[in-house]
């Protein structure tokens, strides 16, 4: 029998992946799998699959992911611990890095890598660097350069020892390379590319291999030289490895190529550049690292690297692997975002809508929560797939419980609308800035008989039923007019009040608030007049709005960043 939930279930994670698209033939495998009954029926498989997943990619990508996680199947026991566990290896205090590119600034999968490298060395002691990687001319942004240092700080509260740029250190890998040249552990390549690929898939060797060593030297001499010596493309220089290894990666791979693009940073003058396991295996012995946590997709690179150590009978730092997180909903990619900023899609690197580490602190997060989060998930091989509501659900949990306790309380009062309250009486209502903190500044209203209340509060005012303005007063709705009822809670909770709503007395103190959303949109309204003594930069709640930071104050209005809720 045909599972219809089961086939429903594996069309929407497929759709998810693939932006909104499900692929019959993707789906009948696993579907086999977990129903394995079915297979003496594949025609009425293959039926029941492409009727599923017709009405599964008719639905707008948000709808998938709330009705996959509605089925369970993005729901994960997540196992409490306390902390990291112990890395393996350690004696004393160690020496960890993070390598980001300068292809853009960075975002939450650079925190994760960031945070679980930082957190290790903050638990045993000792350094961790931040590099960066940029020894590809062809994908950098020139802004990274100043922006990744402030991030990774901001991220690891002034964790980072030292920032080491891979462009300012060319010296240093060339000298590495002559002492693997006097180890005849390379070679200059110059063979057809395509050529090589097919003897090194028979494993066999090129000509240039078993060239002398005075001969690999005058190659690499050559390489240098722009105008009579070889040109882009024309070279490589190889690790010699063993041809016969199962695992073709493995096979003389390339470690230094020439490329004449001009670099942001050092414009023409270089055009000969390590490749990335070079300069990994010099900066990372250079720099003393004792442990790497690196995402598992660079096992085959931690292995070369490592045959580069044994060539010069040194010892590697332990390699250690995470599993990829998949934000299967939520764009992450540096270059990708850099070419919607171009495009105009997005304002910046601090666009609110964007998931980077810019957007971030500009709403008001705090690094400890991101932290945190990262403890959570922990260092694991397991891949996992991660829904932007989830992130920001245990994003905003963590945040919440660092800034609670100290955020200060305000009116808001968004869409406005004026009312009049019959018999309403002047007065003076005192409210503490904190509820938690009885010694906190209090803050005071004047109101008279005339209040603004949010247009949306209004529409769900019931007709003669009692309505609290908190902490000010109880009133009743009479067709379209409003009467003054009573002054105290209890009084509210004795007559079954309906509704217990925020408010603003009519005044002409108080302030011009706009308020921009996690989406882009933008909330106006007007705020009480303590909101004027806040400085820039300060995280307060408006009560039953959320969490903001205020982002800019003008002479017409106070705009705020909105956190969470």
């Amino acid at each position: 029998m045909i599972d219809e939930l089961v086939l429903r279930k594996l069309a929407l994670a497929n759709a998810i992946k693939f932006d909104g698209k499900a692929n019959p033939s993707a789906i009948i495998g696993q579907a086999i799998k977990e129903m394995p009954q079915v297979k003496n029926d594949l025609v009425e498989l293959n039926k029941a699959i492409e009727k599923v997943v017709d009405a599964v990619n008719i639905l707008p990508v948000e709808e998938q992911i709330a009705e996959l996680e509605t089925i369970g199947a993005l729901k994960k026991e997540v196992k409490k611990r306390e902390g990291l566990k112990e890395l393996p290896g350690v004696k004393g205090k160690v020496v960890m890095r993070i390598a980001p590119s300068p292809s853009g600034q960075l975002h939450i999968g650079h925190a994760f890598s960031t945070l679980i490298n930082y957190l290790y060395v903050k638990k045993y002691g000792g350094k961790f660097y931040l590099r960066i990687e940029d020894t590809n001319p062809e994908n950098i942004e020139p802004t990274a350069y100043d922006e990744i240092p402030k991030e990774a700080n901001w991220l690891t509260e002034n964790g980072v020892t030292d920032v080491i740029v891979q462009s300012d250190r060319l010296k240093i890998y060339y000298k590495y390379i002559e002492k693997l040249f006097e180890k005849n552990a390379l070679y200059v390549c110059d063979c057809d590319s395509e050529q090589f690929k097919e003897k090194l898939a028979k494993s066999e060797a090129c000509t240039c291999r078993d060239l002398s060593k005075k001969e690999q030297l005058r190659r690499w001499n050559k390489m240098f030289d722009k105008k009579n010596g070889y040109q882009q493309g024309e070279v490589v220089i190889r690790v010699k490895t063993d041809l016969k290894h199962k695992n073709p990666a493995m096979r003389d791979f390339p470690i230094v190529r020439i490329n004449d693009a001009e670099h942001p940073r050092t414009g023409t003058k270089h055009r000969v550049w390590p490749l990335m396991n070079l300069a990994v295996f010099v900066d990372d012995l250079e720099y003393k690292m004792t442990h790497v946590i690196r995402g598992k997709d660079h096992m085959d690179n931690a292995r070369r690297q490592e045959i580069l150590y044994n060539y010069l009978e040194l010892t590697s730092p332990i390699s250690l692997f995470n599993g990829r997180i998949n934000f299967f909903d939520m764009q992450v990619s540096s270059t990708k975002t850099k070419e919607a900023i171009k495009n105009k899609q997005y304002s910046g690197w601090h666009d609110i809508r964007l998931p980077t580490i810019a957007a971030l602190k500009r709403r008001g997060f705090e690094p400890k929560a991101l932290q945190r989060w990262v403890e959570e998930v922990g260092l694991t091989q397991v891949d996992k797939k991660v829904s932007k509501k989830e992130f920001f659900k245990s994003l905003n949990h963590y945040n919440k419980e660092i800034i609670d306790p100290i955020a200060q309380r305000y009116f808001f009062v968004a869409n406005p609308t004026k009312i009049f309250i019959q018999g309403a009486k002047s007065k003076t209502v005192k409210m503490l800035k904190h509820p938690d903190k009885p010694q906190s500044d209090v803050r005071k209203l004047e109101t008279t008989d005339k209040f603004y209340i949010s247009h949306n509060d209004l529409d769900k005012i019931t007709h003669k039923k009692v309505v609290r303005l908190i902490d000010c007063l109880n009133f009743i709705k009479d067709k379209e007019l409003f009467y003054y009822h009573s002054d105290s809670y209890v009084e509210y909770k004795k007559n079954k009040g309906d509704i217990i709503i925020h408010w603003l007395p009519v005044s002409k103190d108080l302030v011009n608030v706009e308020v921009l959303t996690e989406d882009g949109t933008i909330v106006e309204g007007l705020g009480e007049p303590e909101l004027k003594k806040l400085e820039q930069g300060s995280v307060v709640q408006f009560e039953r709005f959320g969490f903001v930071r205020l982002d800019k104050i003008t002479s017409k209005k106070l705009v705020f960043w909105f956190s969470h809720k």
